[in-house]
């Protein structure tokens, strides 16, 4: 996260406190959506951003598609420049950014909210920090960006094409 807030870096880091209207005019992207997602790794194992990066790169990224990474013990690791555009949500990537916790399958296998105590509170400050950057931005997990099947107006589970990031993230506080 000390990435996220050294001041006056928008080149490397896309944070320099600018004005959404000086972010386009610098030719950066403008940023209406974040989109929160899980490793999909059990809860009882590591998965470091190393790991994450590895994976990334053998399904023929180049590098990790995610802009941070929260560790079990809530480090926040900056993976990918916010003016770079995403590889995490296929049709949303350039006009989001995506956050993604270490965890998200239960020791058994099965999806959960793995998400412990210090990933619970740095996802809320990361999220309150990027609304101070891109406010009005809409904040969901990667499975609410399923299709619509029954033309209803809502995502409902049995239209998830995946269960990431295995929580409701409409049911969390991330406004002040």
């Amino acid at each position: 996260m000390e990435h996220y807030f050294e001041s006056g870096d928008c080149s490397s880091y896309g944070y320099c406190g600018c004005s959404r209207n000086q972010l386009v005019h610098r030719g950066m992207r403008v940023i209406n959506l974040i989109v929160v997602h899980c490793s999909a790794t059990k809860a009882d194992r590591d998965f470091t951003e190393q790991d994450l990066e590895v994976c990334h790169r053998r399904r023929g990224m180049n590098g990790p598609g995610y802009h941070f990474y929260i560790r079990k013990n809530g480090d926040i690791k900056t993976t990918r420049p916010i003016e770079k555009i995403g590889a995490h949500a296929r049709g949303h990537n350039a006009q989001s950014i995506g956050i993604c916790y270490e965890g998200g399958i239960s020791e058994r296998g099965r999806p959960a909210d793995t998400r412990t105590v210090w990933q619970k509170h740095s996802l809320r400050v990361l999220v309150r920090a990027l609304l101070v950057d891109y406010p009005g931005c809409k904040i969901c997990g990667h499975r609410d960006l399923s299709p619509d099947l029954n033309g209803n107006g809502e995502i409902e589970p049995e239209e998830w094409v995946k269960q990431c990031p295995c929580f409701d993230v409409s049911k969390e506080k991330y406004s002040k």
